[in-house]
């Protein structure tokens, strides 16, 4: 059942700002004691928490943990993983990359302005010296770079691999090279590694555990899912542990969880977020209307990395959860998998709110499940459908349907997103099982 929270997401998008609240409790820097919160405390139903549980573990989760007020609600852990187990997290952990880099702004060590040649030197990029030099950190930060993100491998960060496609800040593509060569911006300018640094200024003073491995091009952090709930909750209280100011830059800290440019909205600094009018996603240039991820609150930031790998902050509710493990499908980052946990969530009270006049009812499609058509109802007419892939790519579009009946048969088997807009610019998003 949808509670009243989805249906105001849904169709009220529009976020004026993130407003973060300070969070009542911190777990000790050393030692496995972190206070407890039930969640009968919370009025919510052990059954329906087993039946997330039962969700995750068959959606290849390997932990999942959420915190209120700071405090642990639910923590559990699948199969052979416990609590001291480590795992990656993979592109979540590009928002570690991007504290780190304000941590180092704060410091004198660099500005997020400056070019990146500055601290990588010229010929990083296969670029001419004119057109590298009007790369900055900043375009790193927001994935602007203008370097061309079709390359054969996304990841490569030599030279080579490293091409103009567009005037940096002109264009945003999810692309890997440059973003990982963030860390040796980092790494020039402070004259530390990034591990050392992170230990440093991070680690040591939260209490996380964890490294930055190097694997091919990448650098990856691995952590055990309390570590990283650790900087979930550092996130919440914008930068403070228990008292200490670790992200003393707030101009640059609320740069880092807000639209960072005009061409994805849902994009800040390497961080993702919820309530934007449109957002992008990795592999593709189409703009999609409405939110991010639809069941989660407007004010929902996000660390997503392939497989599945999340923290989601909600600072409306002092909230924060994580989940480690495997993808249940093919999808590097199951969008699908993200939202739906938020209707699982959505749905753990035991007296679900009574809703009058939910108008998210004005949009379904039938059947669904479907084979070769399906129907979509509206009380207005359907001006353009965007059919989309459970990993955001887009496999079929449609204008001025008739009968608004759409043909799906050459889709294959699976999880859809399907977009759509009426002619008087309502944006709904809905799910599609295609047999």
């Amino acid at each position: 059942m949808k509670t009243l929270h989805t249906f105001i997401i849904l169709f009220f998008a529009s976020n004026s700002g993130i407003s973060f609240s300070q969070s009542s409790y911190f777990p000790p820097t050393s030692g496995n004691t972190w206070d407890t919160l039930s969640p009968q405390s919370l009025g919510w139903c052990q059954q329906k928490i087993d039946a997330m549980y039962n969700y995750l573990e068959n959606n290849n989760s390997k932990a999942f943990v959420l915190l209120k007020d700071g405090k642990i609600v639910l923590e559990k852990y699948f199969g052979s993983f416990d609590q001291n187990s480590t795992w990656y997290w993979a592109s979540a952990g590009k928002t570690i990359t991007s504290f780190m880099t304000g941590v180092a702004q704060q410091e004198g060590y660099l500005s997020i302005s400056d070019t990146t040649s500055h601290y990588l030197g010229q010929g990083w990029t296969a670029c001419t010296s004119e057109l590298e030099e009007k790369i900055t950190i900043r375009h790193q930060l927001t994935m602007t770079s203008g370097l061309d993100d079709g390359v054969p491998d996304n990841f490569c960060t030599l030279d080579t691999c490293l091409i103009y496609k567009a005037d940096a800040g002109s264009r945003w593509a999810y692309h890997n090279g440059p973003y990982t060569l963030l860390d040796g911006v980092i790494e020039n300018a402070t004259g530390m590694s990034l591990n050392n640094y992170t230990t440093q200024k991070l680690k040591n003073p939260t209490g996380m555990t964890g490294l930055f491995y190097s694997i091919d091009y990448n650098h990856v952090f691995f952590s055990t899912a309390r570590s990283m709930a650790r900087f979930g909750l550092l996130i919440l209280n914008q930068g403070n542990w228990n008292g200490t100011q670790l992200m003393t830059d707030q101009t640059y800290f609320n740069q880092m969880v807000t639209p960072s440019q005009p061409i994805n909205h849902s994009y800040g600094y390497l961080w993702w977020l919820n309530g934007q009018s449109s957002f992008m996603m990795p592999g593709t240039q189409l703009t999609f209307p409405g939110y991010l991820t639809p069941a989660a609150p407007a004010d929902m930031i996000a660390a997503l990395g392939m497989n599945g790998q999340f923290i989601d902050i909600i600072p409306s509710q002092n909230m924060v959860w994580i989940r480690m493990g495997e993808a249940p499908n093919g999808g590097l980052v199951p969008y699908l998998l993200h939202n739906e946990i938020w209707d699982y969530l959505n749905d753990l009270t035991c007296a679900p709110l009574n809703v009058t006049n939910t108008s998210y009812e004005e949009i379904s499609i039938s059947p669904n499940p479907a084979t070769e058509f399906i129907t979509i109802h509206s009380v207005d007419a359907i001006h353009h459908v965007i059919i989309c892939s459970s990993t955001g790519q887009v496999v079929q579009q449609e204008n001025n349907i008739q009968n608004n009946s759409i043909n799906i048969k050459s889709l294959d088997t699976g999880i859809y997103f399907v977009y759509t807009e009426s002619i008087n610019g309502k944006k709904v998003i809905k799910k599609l099982l295609k047999y």
